[in-house]
């Protein structure tokens, strides 16, 4: 950013500080606040969804174990990626990496992919047939 937008946004943000009686301790407050509270989160979802693993655990997480993903997926420590590492070395599969992993994408694209080499063998199939029926008419 050049320095002429970013003075024109901090007299901006301090416009709009001074129009809702916001002080910069105010600020610093709320910051180690978010701070504080991001320390003690356990999981995240790529939407920044949070959960501490403790309670009753949130829709979005409940939703994305429902669809088959594990909760080591989220989780943004050491112990848990230390988890994560044993399911996957238990099932051979690493979704940490899978952008659509507990999303009904996961298993659609897993299906998409089958269909289409599917079809493909279908089509290879197909056009040996034809191009064997063809020789043995011309013959």
């Amino acid at each position: 950013m050049d320095e002429r937008k970013r003075d024109s946004m901090v007299a901006y943000l301090r416009r709009r500080m001074a129009e809702f009686d916001i002080e910069p301790e105010d600020i610093a407050r709320s910051l180690a606040d978010d701070e504080a509270r991001f320390r003690q989160v356990r999981y995240r979802d790529a939407f920044g969804q949070t959960w501490d693993g403790k309670g009753t655990p949130p829709q979005w997480v409940v939703q994305a174990t429902s669809a088959g993903q594990a909760l080591e997926h989220f989780a943004i420590d050491e112990t848990a990626a230390l988890h994560a590492a044993e399911a996957q070395a238990r099932t051979g599969v690493d979704w940490r990496d899978d952008p659509f992993a507990g999303t009904r994408l996961a298993s659609g694209k897993a299906a998409a992919f089958e269909a289409h080499e599917a079809h493909e063998v279908r089509e290879r199939r197909g056009s040996w047939s034809r191009g064997g029926e063809r020789s043995l008419h011309s013959s």
